[in-house]
């Protein structure tokens, strides 16, 4: 959970600006966590800024020459408009910012390494087989080092050379203050949810973030070269529940404070034991059932509650609707008769 930063002072607790959740892992990788492929991320505070920010722009420069100077030993992002012109923007260290980087890449600039995420899978090859949709080096998140701590995301990431390269077909335009700006190919779209991350909240308008952290609307297909509308009145500041679509995974961002109000494993297991002795009965059997400790949620027990994931009714197990036609996965719900999985809770 640490950054290589901090890994070598755990004595001192460092900041934590949020967390990055991979949706649809139920808290760890079907192989298991390994370096810094993994469920999720804590975004810790760095022992050194490694932020950057726009800096000198090179215009109307030949392909060689953007080279040459992306070649230096500072960040940069080049826009090639066609095979004589190329625009170079050279990015210089922010000390009051900090980076992290995310993609598909396991190069050293990735901070957390991300693949598709697919439905069912059990392992990692059941996702080999699969032809990526994610970028090796798909958006960065640019975290304030100082209160409030704001986090603003970002399309692409810088690469192993600290370039990020938009070629001829990506699309790509000049803004109305003279600045360069962008779309990576399959983008990265955010959507923030409304009424904040609570039992109130409402799902957001999905839009898109360019490379300079624009807001966009979506455009017609996730890979046009025609971008959307500016959305001038929002902007590209994470909030706690944003949703990141990286097209082959969603990223859930949550914020210190928002992980602060979050139950802990104490609340869980006081909730459980007021649960059980409420004495739930089975609907069906009307046998009492029981929500084992987490201890003992690898072992089922007669009295453990099964669920209907299509309907989500909880019964007592059973062993009676099979479906033989789907190689009895499936379970005929005695409640309200939709057939899907029936799995232990």
């Amino acid at each position: 959970m640490f950054s290589p930063d901090q890994e070598n002072h755990p004595a001192k607790a460092p900041v934590k600006y949020g967390e990055l959740i991979v949706l649809g892992y139920n808290g760890s990788l079907p192989n298991g966590d390994r370096g810094r492929r993994k469920s999720r991320f804590a975004l810790l505070k760095r022992l050194k800024a490694n932020g950057v920010k726009p800096s000198t722009v090179h215009i109307a420069c030949t392909p060689q020459a953007a080279k040459a100077i992306s070649n230096k030993d500072q960040h940069s992002i080049s826009y090639t408009l066609s095979r004589a012109q190329t625009v170079v923007v050279e990015y210089t260290h922010d000390s009051n910012t900090d980076m992290f980087q995310i993609g598909r890449s396991t190069e050293s600039p990735i901070d957390f390494v991300v693949t598709d995420t697919v439905p069912g899978s059990q392992s990692n090859s059941d996702t080999q087989s699969v032809q990526s949709t994610i970028s090796r080096f798909a958006c960065r998140i640019i975290c304030e080092r100082n209160p409030p701590f704001t986090a603003r995301i970002y399309a692409a990431g810088f690469d192993s050379s600290k370039n990020i390269f938009l070629g001829e077909k990506a699309a790509k335009w000049k803004t109305v203050d003279g600045q360069m700006d962008g779309l990576t190919t399959n983008g990265v779209l955010v959507m923030h949810p409304r009424n904040g991350f609570t039992e109130d909240s409402k799902p957001g308008v999905w839009r898109e973030i360019s490379v300079c952290g624009n807001v966009f609307s979506l455009r017609e297909t996730r890979s046009a070269q025609q971008r959307g509308k500016m959305v001038e009145n929002e902007s590209n500041e994470l909030q706690d529940g944003s949703l990141i679509d990286l097209c082959g995974a969603t990223l859930l961002w949550r914020t210190a404070e928002g992980l602060s109000r979050t139950p802990t494993v104490k609340h869980l297991e006081a909730l459980r034991q007021e649960i059980n002795a409420a004495r739930p009965q089975c609907p069906v059997g009307f046998n009492t059932l029981a929500f084992p400790s987490m201890k003992r949620k690898d072992v089922v027990d007669e009295k453990q509650p099964w669920v209907y994931l299509n309907c989500g009714h909880v019964h007592g197990f059973h062993n009676w609707g099979n479906k033989e036609e789907r190689d009895g996965k499936d379970r005929e719900c005695p409640m309200c008769r939709s057939v899907g999985p029936y799995v232990p809770l």
